[in-house]
């Protein structure tokens, strides 16, 4: 090769050279592009991870301590309504229209520019939350009804959803607040604080089911009320730890609370864009949260109970989801932004192949384990206490459902950003339109044959079609081109997955787990001994087949 030709094609001038030595200046940014990628995706993984065992640990204490009873269908009933509005407003369209916006301005405009479009967002928002938490307080009968009405059926149930949904709805205010924190903190490379707050609400509530249940309970006050006042403590947790992070970068938000600064913000062509982008994502965040609401209000009229099951499983299957997905979606989200805003589009399609490459790599197995091993699972982590040997099969059946789609679900947290980073939500929207059609005839088909497990299952197929979706539309509009080397790639992890799934199957049936109840310590012992066990066959076989988990740093 001539000099020239290496200076144009960016090659190695040598391929007797090393890899690191024969990098040319664009291979060496994008090596050092992807290493600071994984090194923040990892930071967010290993937060998340700590979020995730401590969010298990809360199940645990909720499910010994409650069962899966009326009263805990009514919390989880009056929890999921302030996070549906949560979703809606703070992680869902805020965020997605919040970032890229963000993201652009940083690129474009400078940081003084941004830091006054972070005060007018935030004047704005902090009002808007204060209204939409004094309007939820007043229609609490009216929103429990909506998610819920089957609670109807158990007088008590209902009136102790009402009450809790009236204790947790300002917890909004406090996540939405969060969620603009995350956002600047996240478009600044900060993810440590963002991905180490959702510990807080844990422990909180962990707290409450420990300490305050019992006083309650001895006062003659249904415990069950110990679990908003640890949500509402937890919210307060989260958005106190954001203060310190934000002022050491400058970037604290002045709140506006005047009319007349207000009326600035509103004007400020940052919050204009943002109210834009986020209508078509409303719709899009609330197609999702309408199946939400439909499948809360299928099971609540099913057998006492269902809703704690759907939870309860929901749970354990946002493990994976949010180690994976989340913290891919974090980092990546505004990195793809950026990218976008630079028109460089090779960087940008080369970081959504990377990210991809990690979903499967990571996500296959951890489906393949949701499939065979749910019942271990569920009965490790939760088989204690009020927590009958029927819990766990209903528990295990709802698991398995959800484990059918878990590869589609991570997916999503990383296909979705490609379109958001272009400030391309419609699209997404009328994809989340038609999937969610689909899980209803799902759930027509499935429900009176399965009950609550056909709700999870049909959230698990309308998952994997939401991806694929996702994918060919990237790939059809041009944005996303699969670099070389995907068909060896995937043969390598379905061919260690399927021995991890024997090996699953083989530890599910030959351990009466359910039996081990009394034996707490010689459970965990063998669910740790089983899990380390499969995950070094897993990788052991992944080495053995050729691939170095070392190649995603080379990308």
């Amino acid at each position: 090769m001539s000099e020239d030709v290496v200076s144009k094609a960016g090659y190695c001038i040598s391929q007797r050279t090393t890899w690191y030595r024969g990098l040319t200046s664009c291979h060496f940014s994008r090596y050092t592009l992807f290493v600071s990628l994984l090194k923040s995706a990892s930071t967010v993984s290993l937060w998340t991870l700590a979020s995730r065992i401590t969010g298990l640990v809360r199940e645990l204490f909720i499910a010994s301590t409650f069962g899966a009873s009326a009263l805990t269908d009514a919390f989880n009933v009056a929890f999921r309504i302030p996070n549906l509005f949560r979703r809606l407003f703070a992680e869902g369209a805020f965020s997605q229209a919040f970032v890229p916006v963000l993201a652009a301005s940083k690129a474009q405009n400078g940081d003084e520019a941004t830091k006054k479009a972070v005060d007018h967002v935030a004047t704005l928002l902090a009002w808007s939350l204060l209204l939409l938490s004094f309007a939820g307080v007043l229609a609490a009968p009216l929103l429990v009804w909506a998610m819920a009405s089957g609670l109807q059926q158990q007088p008590e149930s209902f009136e102790a959803a009402v009450h809790m949904t009236r204790w947790m709805f300002p917890y909004i205010g406090f996540m939405s607040m969060v969620a603009l924190s995350a956002g600047i903190l996240n478009t600044w490379k900060k993810f440590a604080v963002p991905a180490a707050t959702p510990v807080l609400l844990n422990l909180a509530m962990i707290g409450a089911a420990w300490l305050l249940a019992p006083w309650l309970k001895s006062k003659g006050i249904q415990a069950i009320y110990a679990l908003p006042v640890g949500v509402m403590l937890g919210g307060f947790m989260q958005l106190a730890i954001q203060i310190p992070a934000l002022s050491k970068i400058g970037l604290l938000p002045r709140i506006g609370l005047t009319w007349s600064t207000i009326r600035r913000s509103a004007a400020d062509p940052a919050s204009r864009q943002i109210a834009t982008l986020m209508l078509p994502a409303l719709l899009g965040v609330g197609v999702a949260q309408i199946s939400l609401l439909i499948n809360t209000q299928i099971a609540s009229h099913l057998a006492p109970g269902s809703v704690s099951w759907l939870t309860f499983a929901d749970r354990l299957m946002e493990f994976p989801t949010a180690i994976l997905g989340v913290a891919l979606g974090a980092v990546l989200m505004p990195q793809l932004a950026a990218a976008r805003a630079r028109g460089d589009q090779n960087e940008y399609a080369a970081m959504l192949d990377w990210g991809l490459r990690l979903v499967v790599l990571l996500a296959l197995p951890c489906a393949a384990a949701l499939l065979v091993f749910s019942q271990p699972l569920v009965s490790v982590l939760y088989h204690y206490g009020a927590f009958t040997d029927r819990d766990v099969q209903q528990t295990t059946l709802a698991l398995t459902g959800y484990g059918v789609g878990l590869l589609g679900l991570v997916a999503i947290k990383v296909l979705a950003p490609g379109y958001y980073a272009s400030q391309d939500i419609k699209t997404p929207v009328k994809i989340a339109v038609v999937v969610l059609c689909f899980t209803q005839v799902m759930n027509v088909v499935l429900v009176p044959y399965l009950a609550h497990a056909g709700l999870a299952l049909s959230i698990g197929l309308g998952a994997l079609l939401n991806a694929a979706w996702l994918l060919f539309g990237l790939i059809r509009k041009g944005s996303y081109k699969p670099l070389p080397g995907w068909p060896v790639f995937g043969a390598k992890v379905l061919l260690a997955s399927l021995l991890l799934t024997a090996f699953l199957a083989w530890a599910s049936i030959s351990f009466d787990w359910l039996a081990m109840r009394q034996q707490v310590w010689g459970r965990l012992g063998t669910m740790a001994l089983v899990l380390i066990g499969s995950a070094l066959l897993y990788f052991a076989c992944l080495r053995l087949s050729g691939l170095r988990l070392q190649s995603f740093l080379r990308r």
